[in-house]
C-alpha cells in the first residue's frame, strides 16, 4: 500500500451563494490524497500502473471550473471524478480551501473535506 498526495493546486473560481462570487470570484487551494497499492508501479518504473497526478489535476481543474453554490459540492464532484477514473483507489480524501469567504470579519479561509 501507498499514498499519492497532490497539495496545493491553486486555481481562480467562481463558487459561492452571493452574486458578487460569481462575477470576482476568489482564489481556492485543492489538496487529493488517495490510498492504493503501487507496488506496482514501484517495480515497473511505468506511469500506466500509477495514479497520475497530471490526470488528478486535470480532473481538479475541470471540476473547478463548474460554478457550485457550495464547497461540498464541489469536493464531492472532485472525489467522485476521481474515484470513477481510479477505481484501484482504496481511501481519498479531498480538500477544497476557499480563500478570503465573504464573512463579517477576517477569515483567512474556509476549508471541507471530503472522503
Amino acid at each position: 500500500m501507498g499514498i499519492i498526495a497532490i497539495e496545493g493546486i491553486k486555481l481562480h473560481a467562481f463558487h459561492g451563494c452571493l452574486e458578487e462570487e460569481a462575477r470576482i470570484g476568489t482564489e481556492y487551494c485543492v489538496d487529493v490524497t488517495a490510498e492504493y497499492d503501487f507496488s506496482n508501479a514501484a517495480l515497473t518504473d511505468k506511469l500506466e500502473h500509477t495514479v497520475d497526478y497530471v490526470v488528478i489535476y486535470d480532473i481538479v481543474k475541470e471540476e473547478m471550473a463548474i460554478r457550485s453554490k457550495l464547497i461540498e459540492h464541489v469536493a464531492r464532484r472532485i472525489y467522485d471524478a476521481i474515484k470513477l477514473k481510479y477505481a484501484e483507489i482504496i481511501s481519498l480524501e479531498v480538500k477544497v480551501a476557499k480563500y478570503n469567504p465573504p464573512v463579517n470579519g477576517y477569515v483567512d479561509r474556509s476549508v471541507v473535506i471530503y472522503k
